[in-house]
């Protein structure tokens, strides 16, 4: 089968540039062998919707899009009574997957009611952000770096990798598990690549049966769909082989959990803002403005946690104290320095920052509204980050919220990451709020091992 990548290649940004031919849904999907279309979207949690769309109906859903009960969807926004979800796609997403199932294809929507767009759907969020961007003459380039587990279960029903030689306490990089899971990697590796994503490595990560697999920068929004569409990508490809493919942030009380680090820089005409045209007071080669996007994100930090790490496993992640391969990799306070990976900012050269908040359950379209909003109020304030590091020099960093529920009372106190969930409507961020305390809540109502080893013969 071929598949013409050049209109997915990293860095497109403008998706109004296809030919024609390309533009016409239909034409393209028979010219790839394309007989089925997945017609894509997420809800706030990141939860993959779709319906199947038979090519023979491909003009029908270029032309009107695809109808959902909305309230069935999930986290949306919508009640029973409320109109159909009319899913409209995005032709520039459109990405062949035979990899999957042969002659399946995958486009990105974004959700409108009633022909407007749906203020709740995280894609119509983002590209709402991105506007306000455009509109101070900025674009945000993003890289993500995709962490997760293969996983299965034992005789006993436990939770284990799916490796069952994956053993080692220092299993990071280590050439022989990362060779064991050679098909899989692999699998995913040659379509990344076909799709022209730009897979440059594929490795094992620090705890036992994790995995990461980069691909190129884009634009942002190029990205969050990507990361959405890796995710599915990674996990049909490991059912195939009998496994789970999961981006659970900490699967596993005593490894290393799972993050989903962005890789930021902002833009103006094609050329990047952030090297340094003069020397800098910092050090790090990066110029003025990216010192105060990059401070943005630091004042924000504990409201942004709850959109980067937006579930109550989350934080077994970041209030995590050791592992057994004796380090956690998550940052606790919002600090910022060099080419170190304990720090929430870190910068690796003078043409990006590292954001290092976010684990595998964030929704990328949410993630990366928020930040760009909270590093957009750093460049109109004109924040500094002051000094690196975390010593006695330092600022004192505030720390990051130790749970779910003190992430979310963050998000509510601050006006500019909430402003952010609400660019495309009122009531988003309230909404969400209230959706995540429901989630910590039901978690603190129920009774598991740990309290039954602790209390049950105690008094």
């Amino acid at each position: 089968m071929t598949i013409d990548a050049a209109a997915l290649s990293p860095g497109t940004t403008d998706r109004s540039s296809l030919t024609s031919a390309q533009d016409d849904l239909a034409t393209r999907a028979k010219k790839d062998g394309v007989r089925f279309l997945l017609a894509v979207f997420v809800d706030l949690t990141g939860k993959p919707c779709a319906k199947l769309v038979p090519v023979e109906a491909a003009a029908e859903l270029q032309e009107a899009g695809v109808g959902f009960a909305g309230y069935a969807v999930g986290a949306i926004g919508q009640q029973p009574s409320d109109p159909d979800l009319v899913a409209m796609p995005d032709l520039g997403s459109y990405t062949p997957i035979p990899w999957v199932r042969d002659g399946l294809a995958l486009v990105h929507c974004d959700p409108h009611v009633e022909g407007r767009p749906w203020p709740f759907a995280p894609r119509v969020i983002l590209k709402s952000m991105l506007a306000k961007a455009r509109a101070a003459q900025l674009e945000l380039f993003a890289g993500a770096e995709v962490e997760y587990f293969l996983v299965s279960r034992d005789a006993q029903g436990k939770l284990v990798p799916a490796d069952a030689l994956d053993v080692a306490e220092r299993p990071c990089y280590d050439a022989r598990g990362l060779t064991r899971m050679y098909e899989h990697l692999t699998a995913v590796s040659s379509a990344m690549n076909a799709l022209g994503w730009g897979n440059y490595a594929n490795d094992h990560e620090d705890a036992n049966g994790q995995f990461e697999q980069n691909f190129a920068y884009a634009d942002a929004l190029t990205t969050a769909d990507r990361v959405i569409t890796a995710r599915y990508l990674i996990s049909m490809l490991a059912e195939q082989r009998g496994m789970t493919a999961t981006y659970m942030p900490k699967p596993f009380a005593d490894r290393t959990g799972s993050g989903m680090h962005f890789h930021l820089s902002l833009w103006r005409d094609g050329a990047s803002l952030f090297p340094a045209t003069d020397a800098d007071e910092h050090g790090f080669g990066l110029s003025e403005i990216a010192y105060q996007f990059m401070a943005g994100i630091l004042d924000h930090a504990p409201g942004l946690q709850s959109v980067l790490a937006p579930t109550v496993n989350s934080y077994k992640r970041t209030g995590a104290t050791s592992t057994r391969s004796g380090a956690t990799w998550s940052p606790r306070r919002a600090s910022f320095g060099g080419n170190d990976r304990t720090h929430y900012v870190r910068i690796p050269d003078h043409h990006r920052i590292e954001l290092r908040g976010g684990d595998g359950s964030a929704n990328p379209y949410l993630a990366l509204a928020a930040t760009l909003a909270a590093g957009m109020d750093g460049i109109e304030r004109r924040l500094n980050p002051g000094t690196p590091g975390t010593g006695p020099d330092a600022p004192q960093r505030p720390e990051l919220p130790p749970t779910l529920l003190h992430a979310v009372d963050a998000l509510g106190a601050d006006a500019v990451v909430s402003g952010a969930l609400d660019c495309a409507g009122p009531g988003i961020a309230d909404y969400f709020v209230a959706l995540k305390r429901e989630e910590f809540f039901a978690w603190h109502a129920t009774v598991g091992t740990w309290e039954h080893d602790r209390y049950l013969t105690a008094f």
